[in-house]
């Protein structure tokens, strides 16, 4: 019996966990660059979710959603362009596997879905926990030609299609 109890006990300490996220301490954001000029977008409301095995800090399961009407640039006119531009006001990107490579680099994989167009992604990923508290933060090199967008074009500027999106997840197990 006492074998039995420390084996159930073991399975819980390896259990998977749900993070519930604080959307207050959380965010993405995306730099961007111009001919000129560079800015950074910050989008201002997402759904996540994320669950693993909270001893090896492991994830099991994760996902994001967003309307880019939620992502802010400081520029009324630029994200109104953008949104038309965009054609699909909606994104998405859900993990399909997870590993670690020889030096401990955890990393995780899923398709993204950007104007309807989905592209699978590696996103190198640090995962910390502190009491009940972790954080998800990673960081990740997007060509939106991938996702059949055209590169904005006007006069002599042009926006480079290549973005840097960056990420910071916090929340209570």
């Amino acid at each position: 019996m006492k074998t039995l109890l420390s084996f159930l006990a073991m399975i819980g300490i390896a259990s998977a966990g749900s993070l519930k996220i604080d959307n207050g301490s959380s965010w993405l954001k995306v730099d961007c660059k111009a001919t000129g000029h560079s800015w950074t977008a910050k989008l201002k409301k997402f759904t996540a979710s994320a669950s693993g095995d909270e001893a090896t800090l492991t994830p099991s399961a994760a996902a994001f959603s967003w309307s880019f009407a939620n992502l802010d640039s400081n520029e009324t006119d630029r994200d109104a362009k953008m949104l038309t531009w965009l054609k699909n006001p909606s994104g998405s990107w859900k993990m399909t596997g997870q590993w670690k490579d020889s030096n401990g680099q955890q990393y995780v994989k899923g398709p993204i879905t950007i104007a309807g167009v989905s592209k699978e992604i590696t996103i190198p990923v640090k995962v910390n926990k502190s009491g009940n508290t972790m954080t998800i933060d990673g960081e990740v090199w997007l060509d939106t030609t991938d996702h059949s967008l055209p590169i904005v074009k006007m006069l002599v500027m042009s926006v480079n299609p290549k973005v840097r999106v960056y990420f910071h997840l916090e929340g209570s197990l």
